[in-house]
């Protein structure tokens, strides 16, 4: 039996994730150089179009359809066939499974945006569209059926490997596909000799409130009810993401001399993206201490790229990869039946096994979302080309792609 307070809440979460979108775009936009603000933004916009068609006809059913071999949903749901306002028995039985899929559906539209921030600058838009695509059926589809989906990770142990809103089947995903697209696309024109500056931190700053208003959508509409769990995931996002955002202040004070605005939004970012795959398991302290650790591993992983030499170029992998994989694990050390009495106990709780399971969803997450992203990017680059030619990458994205200037 459907509740009108839950249906009504997922679908208020499910604009909420959409919001997130557009606050990317902004985020990312504002952190790249004048000429090329309009691509990225499109890049990012053209993901609500583009995965929202691929989630009706394929994506929904691969992801949460009936299992095949513990791997991936069959095509019994093609085009949404048989998705009704009923409730969903295996996922949802408060809400109809129109919404739950709608709300679903914003999940994967923002994952591949994500990526995008690794390659700014210097990705032409057709292989782009192509790589998205491809990538959505071929990592985001299967890994969310493994985890969310009933397939074989959410069978391991006595409780599965969890991710209660994204750490994993969102960040981890992003994260490796970030990795493998800045070493098979190679780094921008002038890395290394130039300082590419933020063209408009007023910008980044505005995508950065819609990101952290969105994220009470993310997390908190995933408990796919209006309930308590709602209430811990919600509270445990707002203190994730100030507890990030003031430790990475703090060491970017330490370290520069001075605080800076683009600091104070990674660190929230980071804080965020780290308590997502925690968030309805753990208390408050606990989730103030995930996001001060998010604030010194994130910072230390982002100043780690130049001395690795990868141009990363807005800390996708600093950010959402390192902090969805750390997010992931303290959800085995700080999860406690008493923050949430349908979860698990972690490592301070007293139990060791679920902190296993978190590493080993990690490591598989990671390694499979690499190596199949590298796959995709190597055929894209071989049958299309992916960079930008020289002439224009200096002439910019917005000009060379899109025929237009965001500024006269």
């Amino acid at each position: 039996m459907t509740s009108a307070a839950d249906t009504a809440f997922i679908l208020a979460a499910a604009g909420l994730v959409l919001l997130m979108t557009p606050g990317l775009a902004l985020f990312y936009a504002g952190m790249v150089r004048s000429k090329n603000v309009l691509g990225t933004i499109m890049q990012s916009m053209v993901m609500i179009s583009i995965i929202s068609i691929e989630w009706v006809y394929i994506g929904y059913t691969m992801s949460f359809g009936p299992d095949v071999a513990g791997f991936i949903g069959d095509f019994s749901w093609f085009a949404l066939k048989g998705v009704t306002n009923a409730p969903s028995p295996d996922y949802a039985t408060t809400i109809p499974q129109t919404v739950f899929m709608i709300y679903q559906c914003m999940f994967a539209v923002i994952t591949p945006a994500l990526i995008t921030g690794a390659f700014a600058e210097r990705v032409r838009f057709a292989p782009f569209v192509v790589f998205s695509l491809a990538w959505t059926v071929l990592v985001y589809n299967p890994v969310c059926h493994w985890i969310w989906g009933g397939g074989w990770m959410s069978g391991l142990g006595p409780n599965g490997v969890l991710d209660f809103a994204g750490g994993l089947v969102v960040h981890v995903t992003c994260g490796a596909a970030a990795l493998a697209a800045v070493l098979v696309i190679g780094p921008r024109k002038g890395f290394g000799r130039e300082n590419f500056l933020p063209h408009n931190l007023p910008m980044t700053m505005l995508g950065t409130g819609l990101l952290w208003f969105g994220w009470f959508g993310f997390n908190g509409g995933s408990a796919l009810a209006a309930d308590g769990v709602a209430a811990t995931a919600f509270v445990a996002t707002h203190l994730a993401g100030m507890a990030g955002m003031a430790m990475w202040t703090v060491m970017e004070w330490f370290k520069l001399g001075k605080p800076t605005t683009l600091g104070a939004a990674s660190g929230a970012i980071a804080g965020l993206a780290t308590i997502t795959p925690a968030a309805g398991f753990v208390g408050p302290n606990a989730a103030i201490l995930i996001g001060l650790i998010a604030g010194v591993v994130c910072f230390l992983a982002v100043n780690a790229k130049s001395r690795l030499g990868y141009d990363d170029s807005l800390d996708v992998v600093g950010i959402h990869g390192v902090g969805g994989a750390v997010g992931t694990i303290l959800l085995g050390v700080f999860a406690s039946k008493a923050a949430n009495p349908g979860g698990v106990d972690g490592l301070l709780a007293g139990s060791a096994v679920q902190l296993g399971y978190q590493a080993l969803g990690v490591v598989v997450v990671g390694v499979y979302a690499f190596a199949v992203s590298w796959i995709i990017l190597k055929a894209v680059q071989t049958t299309m080309g992916l960079r930008l030619d020289a002439e224009s990458e200096v002439q910019g994205l917005d000009y060379a792609e899109h025929a237009e200037t965001a500024y006269s």
